[in-house]
């Protein structure tokens, strides 16, 4: 199901237009040493903006990947200077393509290209199976934690 929405969202959606856009913007943000990591950022976000559908944004720690410490900054300055404005932007043409009934399957991919574009930095693409799996784990440690500090006596 997931290759017949991708094929298309490719072809009719906006799928090929958007990966195109997300590819020419990482580029160019590949060209300045600062850049380099929102670049790549935008390189991520073109092969989601492609084929979205089976796919889930996850925070990298969940995978048991270290984040970089400057990440929150980076993210900060993300959102301050393009997430913002390219999150709404993906959320209104989301809107738009939930008016028909057609049209709601490229509004959840819209919905999905505005949480990835506002703040893109330690988050991974993942098949959704693996992201239910590193959720349930993530959730099974947290709430390990509370029940050894229920059981540890201060």
């Amino acid at each position: 199901m997931a290759f017949a929405g991708n094929l298309l969202w490719f072809v009719f959606g906006g799928g090929f237009f958007a990966c195109l856009f997300w590819l020419l913007f990482g580029l160019i943000l590949c060209i300045t040493v600062i850049g380099i990591p929102f670049g790549i950022a935008s390189f991520r976000i073109a092969s989601f903006a492609a084929f979205p559908f089976g796919k889930e944004l996850i925070d990298a720690r969940k995978l048991g990947e270290n984040r970089i410490v400057t990440t929150g900054l980076a993210n900060f300055l993300w959102i301050i200077l393009a997430g913002l404005w390219l999150a709404i932007s993906h959320a209104v043409a989301g809107l738009l393509c939930c008016i028909t009934i057609i049209g709601i399957p490229f509004g959840l991919a819209h919905f999905k290209l505005a949480q990835v574009s506002f703040a893109p930095l330690g988050k991974r693409i993942v098949s959704k199976h693996l992201a239910s799996a590193a959720n349930l784990r993530d959730a099974n440690k947290q709430l390990d934690k509370c029940f050894k500090k229920q059981e540890d006596p201060i």
